[in-house]
Protein backbone atom coordinates (compact mmCIF):
# COMPACT_ATOMS: atom_id res chain seq x y z
CA UNK A 1 0.00 0.00 0.00
CA UNK A 2 1.26 3.67 -1.18
CA UNK A 3 1.67 5.80 1.95
CA UNK A 4 1.79 9.74 0.89
CA UNK A 5 2.58 12.49 3.50
CA UNK A 6 2.86 16.02 2.82
CA UNK A 7 4.70 18.58 5.00
CA UNK A 8 6.05 22.10 4.22
CA UNK A 9 2.82 24.22 4.38
CA UNK A 10 2.33 26.86 6.25
CA UNK A 11 1.39 31.00 6.65
CA UNK A 12 3.73 33.22 4.82
CA UNK A 13 3.51 36.68 3.20
CA UNK A 14 2.53 37.79 -0.38
CA UNK A 15 5.52 37.13 -2.45
CA UNK A 16 7.22 34.92 -0.35
CA UNK A 17 7.86 30.94 -0.41
CA UNK A 18 7.71 27.56 0.49
CA UNK A 19 8.75 24.34 0.11
CA UNK A 20 6.18 21.46 0.28
CA UNK A 21 7.18 17.94 0.32
CA UNK A 22 5.70 14.75 -0.18
CA UNK A 23 7.58 11.64 1.13
CA UNK A 24 6.40 8.38 -0.32
CA UNK A 25 6.54 4.90 1.78
CA UNK A 26 5.74 1.28 0.35
CA UNK A 27 6.17 0.70 -3.00
CA UNK A 28 9.03 1.92 -5.60
CA UNK A 29 8.78 5.26 -6.16
CA UNK A 30 10.58 5.07 -9.59
CA UNK A 31 7.22 3.32 -11.09
CA UNK A 32 5.16 6.27 -10.36
CA UNK A 33 4.10 9.40 -11.52
CA UNK A 34 2.95 12.25 -9.49
CA UNK A 35 1.30 15.28 -9.66
CA UNK A 36 0.01 18.17 -7.00
CA UNK A 37 -3.32 19.74 -6.49
CA UNK A 38 -5.01 22.32 -4.32
CA UNK A 39 -8.55 22.96 -3.04
CA UNK A 40 -9.70 26.49 -2.29
CA UNK A 41 -11.94 27.51 -0.06
CA UNK A 42 -14.97 26.71 -1.26
CA UNK A 43 -13.93 25.46 -4.31
CA UNK A 44 -13.24 22.08 -6.24
CA UNK A 45 -9.53 20.66 -6.07
CA UNK A 46 -7.82 22.01 -9.35
CA UNK A 47 -4.57 20.72 -11.38
CA UNK A 48 -1.13 22.76 -10.06
CA UNK A 49 1.40 20.79 -11.38
CA UNK A 50 2.78 17.11 -12.29
CA UNK A 51 5.72 15.02 -13.30
CA UNK A 52 6.90 11.92 -14.71
CA UNK A 53 7.82 9.21 -13.07
CA UNK A 54 11.60 10.09 -13.98
CA UNK A 55 11.09 14.08 -13.08
CA UNK A 56 10.86 15.15 -16.39
CA UNK A 57 8.25 15.63 -18.52
CA UNK A 58 6.71 18.55 -16.44
CA UNK A 59 3.51 20.26 -16.57
CA UNK A 60 2.03 23.68 -14.65
CA UNK A 61 -1.36 25.58 -14.41
CA UNK A 62 -1.37 28.53 -16.04
CA UNK A 63 -1.57 30.68 -12.79
CA UNK A 64 1.65 29.26 -11.41
CA UNK A 65 4.01 28.66 -14.28
CA UNK A 66 7.46 30.64 -13.56
CA UNK A 67 6.37 30.75 -9.78
CA UNK A 68 5.94 26.98 -8.88
CA UNK A 69 8.98 24.28 -9.80
CA UNK A 70 7.48 20.77 -9.40
CA UNK A 71 10.45 18.26 -8.60
CA UNK A 72 10.73 14.41 -8.03
CA UNK A 73 13.80 12.39 -6.20
CA UNK A 74 13.56 8.46 -6.55
CA UNK A 75 16.06 8.42 -4.05
CA UNK A 76 14.20 9.66 -1.58
CA UNK A 77 11.02 8.88 -2.24
CA UNK A 78 10.21 12.36 -2.23
CA UNK A 79 8.35 14.95 -4.36
CA UNK A 80 8.40 18.30 -4.03
CA UNK A 81 6.67 21.81 -4.54
CA UNK A 82 9.13 24.71 -4.76
CA UNK A 83 6.41 27.74 -4.64
CA UNK A 84 7.70 31.51 -4.97
CA UNK A 85 6.15 35.01 -5.53
CA UNK A 86 3.33 33.58 -3.78
CA UNK A 87 0.03 35.39 -3.81
CA UNK A 88 -3.31 35.13 -2.04
CA UNK A 89 -4.86 33.58 -4.35
CA UNK A 90 -2.69 30.43 -3.72
CA UNK A 91 -3.81 30.07 -0.22
CA UNK A 92 -5.09 26.55 -0.36
CA UNK A 93 -5.21 22.90 0.87
CA UNK A 94 -2.41 21.63 -1.46
CA UNK A 95 -2.39 17.55 -2.30
CA UNK A 96 0.21 15.41 -3.53
CA UNK A 97 -0.90 12.07 -5.91
CA UNK A 98 0.79 9.52 -7.43
CA UNK A 99 -0.30 7.40 -10.42
CA UNK A 100 1.23 3.87 -11.46
CA UNK A 101 2.72 4.02 -14.96
CA UNK A 102 4.95 2.52 -17.17
CA UNK A 103 8.89 3.54 -18.18
CA UNK A 104 8.40 7.31 -19.58
CA UNK A 105 5.33 7.40 -18.32
CA UNK A 106 3.85 10.93 -17.77
CA UNK A 107 1.86 13.08 -15.27
CA UNK A 108 -1.78 13.84 -15.52
CA UNK A 109 -3.58 16.86 -15.06
CA UNK A 110 -6.67 14.74 -14.02
CA UNK A 111 -7.61 13.97 -10.83
CA UNK A 112 -9.35 10.95 -11.37
CA UNK A 113 -6.46 9.44 -13.16
CA UNK A 114 -4.24 8.97 -9.91
CA UNK A 115 -4.37 6.01 -7.86
CA UNK A 116 -2.67 7.52 -4.43
CA UNK A 117 -3.07 10.51 -2.31
CA UNK A 118 -1.84 12.54 0.72
CA UNK A 119 -3.92 13.86 3.20
CA UNK A 120 -3.02 17.40 2.32
CA UNK A 121 -1.04 20.65 3.95
CA UNK A 122 -2.37 24.28 4.52
CA UNK A 123 -1.06 27.05 2.46
CA UNK A 124 -1.77 30.76 3.68
CA UNK A 125 -1.09 33.56 1.93
CA UNK A 126 -1.75 36.89 4.06
CA UNK A 127 -1.66 40.04 2.24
Amino acid sequence: QVQLVESGGGLVQVGGSLRLSCAASGTDFRFYAVGWFRRAPGKERDFVASASWSGGGKDYTDSVKGRFTISKDNVKNTVYLQMNSLKPEDTAVYFCAAKSVPYFGLGSDRAHEYDYWGQGTQVIVSS
